[in-house]
């Protein structure tokens, strides 16, 4: 069971690492996409005016959270900054309640629980994190 825990963190943290890496360094079609999103959430938070800015911190906040969950550093602070980053990307970037065509709609809801699930194995590393693992 010790072997199954650094294993799964660096399966979790890779993902994030990787695609969080290319969300900083290239963040085309996303900044569009999260800019309802984002004008939504300064209605109430005051966000930089940059969509570009704040899409790419995001992506380097998960870059960089999952590089530390995968390594093991900082486990539990690692899984709630991707958690806390995920939330809004999984909003932003997967609406399939807005979505009109089926095939699409469809497909973002796939992408939607995907990130839920997502979701989840971030809370059991955030458990396993607790009990010194």
């Amino acid at each position: 069971m010790s072997l199954l825990r650094p294993i799964a963190r660096v399966l979790t943290g890779s993902t994030y690492a990787v695609l969080g890496w290319e969300a900083a360094r290239e963040p085309g079609a996303r900044v569009k996409t999260a800019a309802g999103t984002l004008a939504a959430v300064r209605k109430v938070v005051p966000l930089p005016a940059d969509d570009e800015l704040i899409v790419r911190a995001n992506g380097a906040a998960q870059a960089v959270g999952g590089a530390l969950l995968a390594l093991g550093v900082l486990p539990r602070l690692s899984a709630v900054t991707l958690a806390a980053s995920l939330v809004p990307t999984t909003l932003a970037g997967h609406a399939f309640w807005k979505e009109q065509d089926p095939v699409a709609r469809k497909t973002q809801r796939i992408q939607f629980q995907k990130n839920v699930a997502m979701l989840g194995g971030l809370t059991f590393a955030l458990l396993g994190a607790e009990h010194g693992s």
